[in-house]
């Protein structure tokens, strides 16, 4: 049986709703859909070079993966290659035909480092260093019941209001401003300058993923001061995509202030189940997550293999 690779038809729902299926099967703990994936395929600057690959068997698609440049680092040459399989497919060579054609895509397009997350277990690991890939950093995916109790909604102190995101919709830079503040202080592998305004609307405002409903801010002054980003399914599973805090206002608990808001209107809205992720060295979300009662139900390792590039 021979494994094709092609790229994604973007214009083909029942593409989409296949990758949709290998990424549940894969990694159940992120937030994935339809429309999540056609977007992905067109949103990126023509820098970014991104492409969503699939690997087909015997025309079906059991296999699908991301590859691009981190375009948005201050290090050049920075790519990045994730390969998911079903598992109900894997040992046929579909992950290894992935990761192939993206090595093969990225460094022609003169990448000089290949990052990918793989899953912390085993089998994972040991296929990654076979192919010549090194160990950097690691992460947690982290479950939170939502038919099961949350914390009590506390009173924002005095000078603090709670806006949803849509709040913000003739004008979102204010939750821009914060947002890039707080990703550039984020602990990672691959640096990260959010100063493109435009960028931003293009691939984090239009995420039709984003619910702007439960994206909770921390308003103060008109400036938004901390805020916690939702993702939906449109189904039961809610993610959390970003939470952070403005330097200036860090360790007045108005991130977990925002987080907890988001959270009690995604169990009022029928969201069953909460997902999150953190890197394993930020202890202080760690420990956030914790007192909300996520637990952590996967851990991926992130792994680079050095390319040279022009």
């Amino acid at each position: 049986m021979t494994v094709l690779i092609r790229d994604l038809r973007s214009d083909d729902p029942a593409d989409a709703e296949a990758v949709v299926r290998v990424r549940r099967a894969a990694l159940p703990f992120m937030i994935a859909s339809p429309a999540l994936v056609a977007f992905e395929a067109v949103c990126h600057p023509p820098e970014a070079r991104f492409r969503v690959l699939v690997a087909e068997l015997d025309g079906r698609v059991v296999g699908t993966a991301q590859a691009g440049f981190a375009y948005d680092s201050p290090e050049p040459g920075r790519a990045f290659v994730n390969p998911y399989v079903d598992p109900a497919f894997r040992g046929r060579g579909a992950g290894t035909a992935l990761l192939r054609a993206g090595e093969e895509y990225l460094t022609e397009a003169g990448a000089s480092a290949l990052f990918s997350w793989v899953l912390d277990e085993p089998a994972h690991t040991a296929y990654a260093v076979r192919r010549g890939y090194e160990r950097r950093r690691s992460a947690h995916f982290l479950r939170l019941d939502l038919t099961a109790g949350l914390p009590e909604r506390a009173t924002p102190p005095a000078g603090v209001e709670l806006v949803p995101a849509s709040a913000f919709a003739d004008d979102p830079r204010p939750l821009y401003e914060a947002d890039a503040e707080a990703t550039g202080d984020e602990p990672g592998d691959i640096g990260t300058e959010m100063s493109d305004y435009e960028d931003w609307l293009a691939t984090v405002w239009a995420d039709p993923t984003l619910d702007r409903e439960l994206t909770v801010a921390a308003v103060v002054d008109g400036q938004v001061v901390a805020f916690s980003a939702a993702r939906t399914d449109g189904v039961d599973r809610y993610g959390t995509a970003m939470t952070g805090t403005r330097r200036a206002y860090r360790g007045r608990g108005l991130a977990k202030l925002a987080k907890n808001a988001s959270l009690h209107l995604a169990r009022e809205a029928g969201y069953r189940e909460a997902f999150t992720g953190n890197d394993a060295e930020n202890g202080p979300m760690l420990a956030i997550n914790r007192w909300f009662g996520y637990e952590v139900c996967a851990t991926e390792a992130r792994y680079v293999k050095e390319v040279g590039g022009s």
